[in-house]
């Protein structure tokens, strides 16, 4: 009796100790799957010009490993988002925001990416000086974007007038990105807006950001390559004629000849035609937006009458 007690005890033992071993695996296993947990930090660096205040911001973000991060950031004020940027191969991302007069709180927002975690920088304050001239800030929201190929999205440019009542007429703002990647495009809804005298509140404009899927359609083997058949077929023909030629009169040859030569010619030529392949085969295949993270940039550029004013943000943008 004492010995199956002592069998039927070790036994316990062994399953608590493999139970215990296996909740351990998981956890770490879980803990694997969330990703790593980060550090993100920003450092601003002021300066005026043009009488009105510039931040030069610098954001870094490295995992607990040690590594830098990758992804995307997004720089809020006050908890409002103002711009994103794409972090490059050392986790880190340059941002200039021009800020209208008088304090500030940024922070800048990691969003995490498969194998790390999101986190948030410290509250850096900044105050920005005052300007007597009419001028207006551009901000976008969200300032961060995700999609597959083939996806479209909304994203909201908002034009801040500042110091409005100074306008001795309406100040027309164009809209504008750049920095795309390639196969995608942006439209502005309404590409123009107008801040009239005295405006204090936000305008805004829609930018629809578009990404395109690649082709689908497959060439056939006879496609793969028209112009090989447009000079292959014809030039087959023409040597067949010359060798039925030889056998005829010297008159018969040069006029054999001179039909293949026109033959050959006219085949080619329609063979190759950019019309003539469109139509009986279709557009060509048409490449997907290149997958990837980047940072488009979200220019604001309007007038004051007498000089061109022109503010810029960015929009961190990742295709999939």
């Amino acid at each position: 009796m004492r010995g199956i007690r002592c069998r039927g005890l070790r036994l316990e033992l062994v399953a608590g100790l493999g139970i215990a071993l296996a909740t351990t695996a998981l956890t770490l296993a879980a803990e694997n799957v969330r990703g790593l947990a980060t550090e993100t930090s920003l450092a601003a660096e002021m300066h005026d010009q043009g009488g009105r205040t510039h931040a030069a911001l610098s954001v870094a973000v490295t995992g607990e490993d040690g590594r830098p991060a990758a992804g995307t950031v997004a720089i809020k004020d006050f908890g409002r988002e103002l711009a994103g940027a794409a972090l490059d191969a050392e986790g880190k991302a340059i941002l200039t925001l021009a800020l209208p007069g008088g304090d500030h709180q940024l922070r800048a927002v990691y969003n995490g990416d498969t194998a790390h975690k999101a986190s948030v920088s410290n509250l850096t304050g900044i105050r920005a000086q005052f300007t007597g001239t009419p001028d207006f800030q551009i901000s976008i929201a969200p300032a961060t974007l995700s999609l597959t190929a083939g996806q479209s999205s909304t994203v909201i440019a908002t034009i801040t007038p500042e110091n409005a009542a100074a306008l001795t007429g309406p100040m027309f703002v164009t809209l504008s990105c750049s920095g795309n990647p390639d196969e995608s495009s942006c439209t502005f809804t309404p590409e123009n807006v107008e801040i009239i005298q005295s405006a204090v509140n936000p305008i805004t404009s829609s930018m629809v950001f578009q990404t395109q899927t690649g082709s689908t359609l497959a060439a056939s083997r006879r496609d793969a390559n028209p112009v090989a058949w447009a000079f292959l077929l014809p030039g087959a023909l023409g040597l067949l004629g010359l060798a039925w030629g030889s056998r005829r009169r010297r008159w018969l040859n040069r006029m054999s000849l001179l039909a293949f030569m026109g033959l050959v010619t006219i085949l080619g030529t329609t063979g190759c035609n950019p019309r003539y392949y469109y139509l009986n085969h279709g557009p060509p295949l048409t490449p997907p937006t290149p997958a990837g993270t980047y940072t488009i940039k979200v220019t604001a550029q309007s007038t004051n009458g007498v000089t061109a004013i022109t503010h810029f943000t960015t929009m961190a943008l990742t295709v999939k």
